[in-house]
């Protein structure tokens, strides 16, 4: 049977040497067969985790980079966990976020990042910016009740959609938070897909979304709505003077801003030179004439000191004595010949854990870990590459930001405990 099975398919019976061969070389290979895995002498050696998480594979385009993203989370968000991951390479890869991000902000941009619009509403004097109300992935609830400016945000579960120009605000919160300062509320880049927004916002374009405090201290003035206490440019002045008195002595939310909380600000609008704040009338320096200050015949009021007000100065109920610092684009390309270190004035001290990471040196790489967490904003930007020359001015301002402490003969503080 075996011969005409073997003549059927064409094919010769191998010759009894061959047989032999083939046997031999059967047996030899044998012979090198690892041993069953109980008869090691030492356990496997574990692999090497990768250092961070965009190490893990090439860099992907298209819609595979979009499904293959690895979403913000701390093993506190377990809800959103890919399907076909396990929960333990999920927990390794959370443990590799950058240690300034506190679980909320972690949580904050989960949901900025990722959740569901399913309500809206416009801001008064905001033209261009909206509040929407998100539910977060994995969520089956759907609360479509409108966003109106009643209290509908108590929970946290909004933020702010801003125009693409403010897609700085992002950097502003990495750079917040690796200098240790934690004063930006969580942003991130998100390109918007929902039926509900204007097509402005959904065609694709990459918007910063920030987080909404829902409890923002803001003045009953329909007119100055945007600052948590009145504030003039002379009174701010005096009240930074070290034997200065209280500020604004009826004013109990400005009178619980203590020194400290000015001079991190001061730091960080230099860093950003963000001028909204301290210095809106750009008196720091000679603005072109296309800049709104001149526009609006803001910067004609320098001659008047008295005159000058300070904008965006908030603090939160549940924390009356911090800062909040808001609407923190800056101004990437402003020269640095026109640097305006009115920003400074009146400052005698410093932060000393944000001048410390100023001083090592690493400020740029401790920024380009930070923003690889934000996929969309890394992506748009083409990565390291197209990042750098941004992290280089900020680096470049905050060597002349040493150096203008060193020439004063400023001091630094300690941080207290967050």
């Amino acid at each position: 049977m075996a011969q005409r099975s073997w003549r059927r398919t064409g094919l010769k019976l191998p010759a009894p040497a061959a047989l032999g061969v083939l046997l031999a070389l059967a047996l030899l290979a044998l012979t090198h067969l690892p041993p069953p895995p109980d008869q090691y002498p030492h356990p496997l050696p574990a692999l090497s985790p990768p250092s961070s998480q965009w190490e893990v594979a090439a860099p992907l385009s298209g819609a595979q980079a979009h499904s293959e993203r690895l979403p913000i989370t701390t093993t506190h968000l377990m809800w959103d966990q890919p399907p076909g991951r396990s929960r333990r390479r999920w927990r390794r890869v959370a443990g590799e976020m950058p240690p300034w991000f506190s679980d909320d902000d972690l949580q904050k941009m989960q949901l900025l990042a990722r959740g569901q619009v399913i309500s809206k509403t416009r801001v008064p004097a905001h033209g261009q910016v909206l509040r929407v109300r998100l539910q977060a992935v994995g969520h089956t609830e759907v609360d479509a009740s409108p966003a109106s400016p009643q209290g509908d945000c108590w929970d946290g579960h909004c933020g702010l959609i801003k125009r693409p120009r403010d897609i700085y605000e992002v950097l502003a919160f990495h750079l917040d938070r690796v200098l240790g300062l934690n004063r930006s509320l969580p942003a991130v880049a998100r390109r918007f897909t929902s039926h509900l927004l204007p097509y402005s916002y959904t065609d694709g374009s990459l918007r910063p979304i920030v987080w909404w405090a829902p409890d923002l201290q803001h003045l009953e003035d329909a007119n100055n709505d945007q600052n948590s206490c009145a504030l003039g440019w002379l009174q701010y002045q005096e009240m930074l003077q070290p034997r200065g008195p209280t500020p604004a002595a009826g004013d109990a939310p400005c009178s619980s801003i203590p020194h400290d909380e000015w001079s991190r600000l001061a730091l960080f609008d230099f860093l950003l030179q963000v001028h909204d704040r301290l210095d809106r009338y750009c008196c720091g320096f000679q603005p072109d004439p296309s800049e709104p200050c001149v526009e609006e015949r803001l910067h004609e009021k320098c001659r008047n000191p008295a005159e000058l007000v300070l904008v965006h100065i908030l603090v939160r109920r549940s924390a009356p004595s911090r800062l909040v610092f808001i609407d923190n684009a800056g101004r990437p390309q402003h020269p640095e010949e026109k640097l305006n270190f009115r920003l400074l004035q009146g400052i005698d001290r410093f932060p000393v854990g944000a001048v410390a990471t100023l001083q090592s040196g690493k400020l740029q790489s401790l920024l380009l870990e930070s923003l690889r967490v934000d996929q969309e904003l890394w992506e748009s930007q083409a990565g390291a590459e197209g990042l750098r020359p941004l992290l280089q001015t900020i680096d470049r301002r905050a060597r002349i930001l040493l150096r203008y402490i060193q020439e004063h003969n400023l001091t630094v503080f300690g941080d207290l405990p967050h």
